[in-house]
Order: C-alpha cells, then sequence, then structure tokens
C-alpha cells in the first residue's frame, strides 16, 4: 500500500506487514506502540497513520510521549484526530489537538500517578466522543481508530507505567518494537498479563529499522534537548506572521520579544506550581520570563484541567495588575484561560543566546 512515504526513507518489509496486518483487521484498531529509546516508535506510528488513513477518513492519535511528542511542543499529552496522510514521514508538524493535558516536565519519573491520570483521562474522552457502549462481552463498539505512541522509558518506574497503561486501554493491538542490545527490551510475549493469555489482542513484534537487513536506517539519532528546543521555537514561532522573512534563531528572538503581548488581568487567573511548591512571596518572580500552560480549569474530566497551549510570560506589571504573555492562541481562546500552569519547561537556551538577548527585552517590555 502506498502510505506517501519519504523517497529517501526505507520501509523494512516487516514493518510494511505489520500495519497491513492492522489496518485490514474487521473493525477499526486500537493499536498501542511501545518499545526501548530510538527503536523506531514514532516513526512506525507514522507510517502505521499514513497506511490507516487511506482507509479511514479520519484516525485519532492518543501521544503521551512528553518528551517527544509529534504534534504538540514537550511536556504535553494530547488526543489529535488526524484527516490527512503526513507527506514527508521524517519532519514532524505541530497540529492542534482536540484535548490536551500540560504535564510540565519531559519525563513522568517525577510524577507517574499524574501522568498516568492525565493518560486515562485522554482515553476516556477518547471512549466518550468515538466509541459506542454496548451490552454484552464487548462493553463499547469503536467508531474511530486510535493510535497510542508511549515513551521509550521502559524499565523500573517506566516499565510499570507502561504495564498500567496497557491494562486500563486493552488495545486490540500492540506493536512492539525491539533493538539488537536485548537488555534494553521489553520481555517477550504479552508481559502485562502476568502470564495469562488474552486471544482478543493482537500482539506484533518487530524488529527496529536499524536491524533491517538492507542496513538503511530510518531513525536518525538527535540530541533530544535541542530537538525539544526547536520543537518549541516552532511553535511560538506561529506568533509571527507566516510572511515575515524569519531565517535565523536571532531574528525569530528579536520578532517574538517586540511581539505584541496579550494583556491577562492578575485578578482573573489562577497561578499553578506544577511538581514543586512556591512559596507566596515568589510565585511572580518565577512567572517573569517564562513558559506556561494556558489551561482552563473548568472543562476537564475529574478535575483536570484541559490545557490550550503555551504562552511566555514577556513581563508583570504589578501596579497595573496585567501579566503581558506571548502565545499563537487566539484571542477567542484565550478568552477561557483561567489557570497558568509554571512546570520544567524553559525558554530555549539558543533564544537566549541571541544577540538580542530575548530575557533582556522580555523583562525590560521592549
Amino acid at each position: 500500500m502506498d502510505s506517501s512515504p519519504s523517497p529517501d526513507i526505507h520501509i523494512p518489509e516487516q514493518w510494511s506487514e505489520a500495519a497491513e496486518s492492522i489496518v485490514y483487521s474487521s473493525r477499526p484498531p486500537i493499536i498501542l506502540i511501545c518499545g526501548a529509546k530510538n527503536c523506531g516508535k514514532t516513526t512506525f506510528s507514522r507510517y502505521l497513520l499514513n497506511v490507516l488513513l487511506h482507509k479511514y477518513p479520519k484516525v485519532a492519535y492518543l501521544d503521551t510521549d512528553v518528551g517527544q511528542p509529534e504534534f504538540t511542543p514537550p511536556a504535553f499529552l494530547s488526543l489529535t484526530i488526524v484527516h490527512k496522510v503526513t507527506p514527508d514521514l521524517t519532519v514532524p508538524c505541530m497540529k492542534t489537538p482536540e484535548r490536551c493535558l500540560f504535564f510540565g516536565d519531559v519525563s513522568s519519573k517525577r510524577d507517574p500517578s499524574t501522568y498516568l491520570s492525565y493518560v486515562f483521562a485522554l482515553y476516556d474522552y477518547y471512549q466518550k466522543e468515538y466509541c459506542i457502549s454496548e451490552k454484552g462481552k464487548n462493553p463499547f463498539k469503536i467508531e474511530l481508530p486510535l493510535i497510542v505512541n508511549t515513551p521509550g522509558w521502559v524499565k523500573g518506574v517506566g516499565y510499570d507505567v507502561l504495564v498500567d497503561m496497557l491494562k486500563y486501554i486493552s488495545p486490540t493491538h500492540v506493536v512492539k518494537i525491539s533493538i539488537s542490545r536485548e537488555s534494553k527490551n521489553l520481555p517477550s510475549g504479552e508481559f502485562w498479563l502476568d502470564g495469562e493469555h488474552d486471544e482478543t489482542i493482537n500482539l506484533i513484534e518487530i524488529n527496529s529499522a536499524h536491524q533491517d537487513l538492507l542496513n538503511r536506517s530510518m531513525i536518525v539519532r538527535k540530541d533530544a534537548r535541542l530537538l525539544r528546543e526547536f520543537r518549541i521555537m516552532a511553535y511560538f514561532r506561529q506568533c509571527i506572521c507566516r510572511d515575515s522573512s524569519i531565517s535565523t534563531i536571532k531574528e525569530l528572538a528579536h520578532a517574538l520579544a517586540s511581539h505584541c503581548p496579550y494583556e491577562v488581568p492578575i485578578a482573573s487567573i489562577k497561578i499553578q506550581h506544577l511538581h514543586c511548591e512556591v512559596p507566596s512571596s515568589e510565585i511572580f518572580f518565577t512567572l517573569n520570563a517564562s513558559i506556561v500552560g494556558l489551561a482552563v480549569d473548568s472543562e476537564g474530566l475529574e478535575n483536570l484541567p484541559w490545557c490550550l497551549g503555551l504562552g511566555i510570560v514577556r513581563g508583570i506589571d504589578m501596579v497595573k495588575g496585567v501579566l503581558y504573555v506571548i502565545t499563537p492562541v487566539p484571542h477567542s481562546s484565550l478568552e477561557k484561560v483561567n489557570l497558568l500552569l509554571h512546570g520544567y519547561i524553559q525558554i530555549p537556551s539558543c533564544l537566549l543566546q541571541a544577540r538580542y538577548c530575548f530575557t533582556f527585552l522580555c523583562r525590560n517590555g521592549r
């Protein structure tokens, strides 16, 4: 099947056979993709997404990888409804999720229980909106296929988190990707079922593209921190008019610092610091020149605030009682925001090091 991959990408036969077996299953599938770091989970999920879109008009994508998410900046868990094939499997693209939650960190290590509650809330939303409840053996009928992409942390607590996800979601298909270093891989078989066997689950075990006989890799190992910084810059680049000729980081830093910010009344919002406690006297010091999640705490499932996007707090005027926020979130949506979430996501260092020092411009309100 033609899934429109990039011409310079080789899809191993094992991968294409796995995708074909999933797409031609008798009912819309729920697929969870798992494996160690750098095994190719994201690339396989992009390829599978394209293959599914040749059969279904739209596909749901639940991204639980807060370090390297597919459609959002880092630190988000999201549910995105995808309608179009991705023409280039090597390039991630920004999409507006249907629902997302801001975890505030690039790993679930700081708070695995909260991380799991976010995963479960997004999956519950998917079930509510895209599945039909039925009586009998099958509790629901799937209307829309779902791909679940997972992090590469599969040892220790990361393994326990993955097992909890698998048990809660109960996917129809589990794609487990292995790498050449056996010690890094997940256990063989249906490891999350405590030795039992579930005939309703299709387990597909494939090798990383690194192990392909043609020795052509689909995966480029890049510095994870740099990838996250580029992702954040791509997100905030949306603040600037597309017609603007910005070709360097220095130009982007100056354009963002010069961009007219929104004025957000301090009295209209609450502030929540994630994964840490901050004295009330220090709250505004920590917010200045920082990245925050823009959330609505009245629409979340189980008291979890849905997030509408990210913002940079450019400055704070305590006399006027306003925060100055730079964000690509449109004004019509920003009016709903009543909660700022502050985590561990920072302004990219390459922006701070630009000649037009972004931090200086922000703090001085230029």
